[in-house]
């Protein structure tokens, strides 16, 4: 039978545009049903001072497209070589909304990151006292350490004694993928929030490797065994203000995704309001879907919700998906979430 759902126009936050050609291509995918996103900064360079995010900012803003009412929020690059100033200096420009630690060698472009926590103290102690809040990429690099535990192990290892030492310092756990990771944060009620992605909640481990290796699932985070998937169901149905959306919709060209060392990455911006619709009603909590997606993470980062709204329509047939989008780079593969989806963006209003 067909439904009708009507929310507050969502944000994303956590997306991944990249730069150039391959930005003009995907910004628009994400601009067609966000209100806003949290631009990640790992390009090569990466976005490491004030400077850099106004250039890329320059950038960003010639590939919005005409009247898409589309607000993008930047981050830097947290580097042991950080001016905890400059850091200042941006954030009281609203410039940027966040600034991003990656463990060095985590993930996609993360060389430039932070090997010694302790020698990025005083920029976390200044983020702490301006307000601005501080997004992990939420894994050890230790290669004794399975890449299945690396989660658990950082948030042992890492961020719980990060938050002691610097009390106040707001944190997003950034695509939260165990039950760890939810424990964690609903463990404690002040400071600490995490995002979900739209895969992490679709699929898990198994699907990467069914009928042999299946690389565009692959991400990192890597997806976790099936007990995990459904702690990030329940955090994300569950209502509870510290958990949002952030896709980590992270494009890369099938060449790069299919080769001998393939890249980590899921490309979900077109599909994903739809595949969320879709796992709030296998939970019976489409009333939650709009806290979710469009109300705690502006929430936690302590600005107004979106003014605009977003009409979710779903049809008896499933929905054709898009499953390649074409680039000046080459072709890009779109998350396939494995199931029927009869869930679609119908209409967009803005403030």
């Amino acid at each position: 039978m067909a439904a009708e759902l009507t929310i507050t126009r969502p944000d994303d936050w956590h997306v991944h545009f990249r730069d150039g050609a391959m930005m003009q291509s995907v910004l628009p995918d994400t601009a067609a049903h966000f209100g806003r996103a949290l631009v990640m900064p790992n390009l090569v360079p990466p976005v490491v001072t004030k400077s850099d995010a106004e250039s890329y900012l320059e950038r960003i803003k010639l590939c919005i497209p005409e009247g898409a009412g589309f607000t993008p929020l930047l981050t830097l690059y947290l580097t042991e070589a950080t001016d905890p100033d400059d850091v200042a200096s941006a954030h009281a420009a609203g410039l940027i909304t966040a600034v991003k630690l990656y463990p060095a060698g985590a993930t996609t472009n993360s060389d430039s990151g932070v090997r010694e926590v302790k020698k990025v103290a005083p920029v976390l102690e200044r983020m702490a006292e301006i307000g601005l809040p501080l997004c992990v990429h939420g894994e050890v690099t230790d290669p004794e350490v399975d890449i299945f535990d690396r989660e658990a192990v950082f948030i042992e290892k890492v961020l719980d004694p990060l938050r002691q030492r610097t009390p106040g310092l707001r944190v997003i756990m950034e695509h939260v993928t165990t039950e760890d990771g939810v424990q964690y944060v609903q463990s404690h009620q002040r400071d600490l929030a995490a995002t979900i992605t739209t895969h992490h909640l679709m699929i898990n481990r198994n699907h990467i490797f069914q009928g042999g290796i299946r690389p565009h699932y692959y991400c990192l985070p890597i997806a976790k065994r099936e007990k995990h998937r459904l702690a990030l169901r329940q955090a994300a149905v569950s209502g509870d203000k510290r958990f949002f959306l952030g896709t980590d919709s992270a494009p890369h060209v099938d060449g790069a995704k299919e080769s001998a060392c393939g890249c980590a990455g899921v490309y979900n911006a077109p599909n994903t309001l739809a595949c969320v619709a879709h796992v709030f009603e296998e939970e019976n909590a489409l009333d939650k879907l709009e806290a979710f997606v469009s109300l705690n993470g502006a929430a936690f980062y302590g600005i107004p919700a979106n003014g605009g709204t977003v009409t979710l329509k779903k049809q008896v047939e499933p929905v054709a998906a898009m499953d390649k989008l074409r680039t000046a780079d080459g072709e890009v593969t779109v998350f396939d979430p494995l199931c029927d989806v009869h869930w679609y963006v119908e209409s967009i209003t803005q403030e």
